[in-house]
């Protein structure tokens, strides 16, 4: 599984559309092939900052399936006037801490 990251800095004031339009863009994301489960983070220190988390299948499910999808072009128009800079994503692996016997 590969955990997608991006920090979001949703332009100021628009912080309440934003959240509202997110609830239905979720659907467009959710519905992609490989797609596991996301989760929307508001940040306590800095307005307007979230961390979107979500989990993919594989790397190739997000950065193929769903960014190269009709369905992107639309979450694209949902979203991304919300943003002030364009989030840096980040993709992570799991690392198995798990002491293991010799």
């Amino acid at each position: 599984m590969i955990l997608e990251a991006a920090m979001l800095q949703v332009k100021q004031g628009r912080e309440s559309e934003f959240e509202k339009t997110f609830k239905q863009a979720s659907a467009i994301i959710s519905s992609m092939k490989g797609y596991v489960n996301h989760t929307l983070h508001k940040c306590m220190e800095a307005q307007g900052k979230y961390l979107l988390l979500v989990n993919w299948e594989t790397l190739e499910d997000h950065t193929v399936g769903f960014r190269q999808s009709q369905d992107y072009q639309e979450w694209k128009r949902l979203l991304h006037h919300f943003y002030d800079p364009f989030p840096v994503v980040e993709h992570f692996e799991h690392v198995d801490l798990a002491e293991r016997s010799v």
